[in-house]
């Protein structure tokens, strides 16, 4: 049966949809191909990036959904299997390239929805070097979709550390409602580490984990993800609807 395509997915587009589709603003979902215990699939971190990007702009007119990135820096995963890495200067270096595509044709809002601690630094760097190279352009990033979820959603939602955890409670209650045919429960297993509050330290994960994953995943539910799913779709497309209203602009208020 033929699939349905899709008119903000890049991926469907022909070049006539793109030039007179409208298009604004960009959406780029940034993953890993990782580990993420026995119970969770290794490209877990791209699909719940992705499915966001997606849900957000079924929402938002004039924004396109570019094809995720579904390779993350992961050197510090690797002693499980199956972790494939790129290094630092690899991803800086993708991301500014996709940026600078975005620019040449006119997209010039773009926002970042990233799935992988790993990807922080390089995202960072490549976003403040693209915006240096190009100050009317806007970078917006969803840096760490996990730890937001836990702060916009009430207090009494996850039953452990906050839904935290790499393949712990809230990444595995997402993935339970986003594709439960890729999880295992029946072999899910974590244990939360201990470690510093307020200060980071810049850990190996086999320091952390014996299995792949931190967290309890036990915990995870799929009305949980359904929570987490619905909490942070809100919250970018009030971001984006927001951003669009003032023009993109932020910063010095008009008068200061």
């Amino acid at each position: 049966m033929e699939k349905e395509k899709v008119s903000y997915l890049v991926e469907h587009m022909t070049g006539w949809d793109f030039q007179n589709g409208g298009y604004r603003v960009a959406l780029l979902a940034v993953g890993a191909t990782e580990n993420h215990g026995n119970h969770l699939p290794f490209c877990q971190d791209t699909f719940v990036s992705y499915e966001l990007a997606k849900r957000v702009a079924a929402q938002v007119p004039g924004v396109c959904v570019l094809p995720p990135i579904y390779y993350g820096m992961s050197e510090h995963y690797q002693h499980l299997p199956f972790s494939a890495s790129v290094r630092y200067e690899t991803q800086i270096a993708v991301l500014r390239d996709i940026l600078e595509s975005c620019y040449r044709w006119g997209l010039k809002r773009i926002l970042i929805i990233n799935g992988h601690d790993g990807n922080i630094a390089p995202i960072e760097v490549a976003s403040r070097e693209f915006k240096v190279a190009h100050p009317d352009a806007v970078v917006a990033v969803l840096e760490k979709w996990w730890d937001t979820a836990g702060r916009i959603l009430p207090p009494d939602t996850f039953d452990v550390w906050n839904g935290l955890g790499h393949a712990g409670e809230g990444e595995a209650s997402i993935a339970l409602h986003l594709f439960p045919h890729l999880v295992d429960m029946d072999k899910a297993a974590g244990v939360v580490p201990d470690l510093p509050e307020h200060v980071e330290i810049k850990w190996s994960f086999d320091e952390l984990t014996p299995n792949g994953a931190t967290g309890d995943p036990t915990k995870g539910t799929a009305e949980k993800g359904r929570l987490m799913v619905e909490a942070l779709t809100n919250l970018l497309v009030d971001f984006l609807k927001q951003m669009e209203e003032k023009d993109w602009r932020y910063g010095l208020k008009a008068g200061s």
